[in-house]
């Protein structure tokens, strides 16, 4: 699948035939103006392809792809609709963004409810959320999370297992797998903690991007990988 995007020089584009679809070449970010269809990542095999992988690691999109191209075995199809690269933290949050904000236009009723709860919330029902809180708007919180009370969380994605103790304050971030956020700790900025990374009580992590494993127990001010 091929989306057109307004900016293709940051992208690889797919040039095609636009009556057939089949694929003609693939350029790597260009300078000059190819196209405007991009690979949007959305792929429809025929098993044969497995014919054409050896064994041994392999990039399907800078091996294969150009080889099935020039034996004119490759073709594009358009993907309609909303397209986006979330390839990044701060992108990612963007894209569950625009997809809650979806939801809600369209009334879904898979969406959060009830009291504390602001705009676009997206909760697990087997989720645990205190008294006193206030979620949202452009909230996602995964399977057996907990939030305890007098906790405010705004445009972030809670991973499942995550616990955000009481009177803590998350915002625009991503809190990993089985990771905790301490009791009066504030983590914002496009902060990402792997999984099993727990953040100390009364610590503020400001854009931090904190592997898995870890637990931090100082404060993070600035923006900075903790390995």
């Amino acid at each position: 699948m091929v989306t057109q995007v307004e900016e293709p020089s940051k992208y690889g584009v797919v040039v095609s035939d636009p009556s057939t679809g089949k694929i003609a070449r693939f350029v790597e970010k260009p300078q000059i103006y190819v196209g405007n269809k991009i690979n949007a990542g959305i792929y429809i095999f025929n098993p044969s392809i497995l014919d054409r992988i050896e064994l041994k690691p392999t990039s399907i999109e800078k091996e294969i792809f150009p080889v099935m191209a020039s034996d004119g075995q490759l073709f594009a199809q358009t993907l309609e609709g909303f397209w986006m690269d979330v390839g990044q933290p701060k992108d990612f949050l963007a894209g569950m963004k625009l997809y809650l904000q979806h939801l809600k236009k369209e009334n879904d009723p898979t969406l959060a409810q009830g009291e504390g709860i602001i705009g676009a919330v997206m909760k697990d029902e087997s989720a645990k959320i205190g008294s006193g809180c206030i979620i949202g708007p452009n909230v996602t919180i995964g399977p057996n999370c907990v939030i305890e009370n007098g906790v405010r969380v705004s445009n972030s994605c809670l991973l499942s297992g995550s616990v955000i103790r009481s009177n803590s304050f998350v915002q625009n971030s991503i809190i990993g797998w089985d990771s905790s956020v301490g009791s009066w700790a504030r983590v914002e900025a496009v902060t990402v903690l792997g999984a099993d990374v727990h953040i100390g009580n009364e610590v503020y992590v400001n854009g931090g991007r904190i592997l898995p494993h870890k637990t931090i127990r100082d404060n993070v001010p600035e923006p900075s990988i903790i390995m």
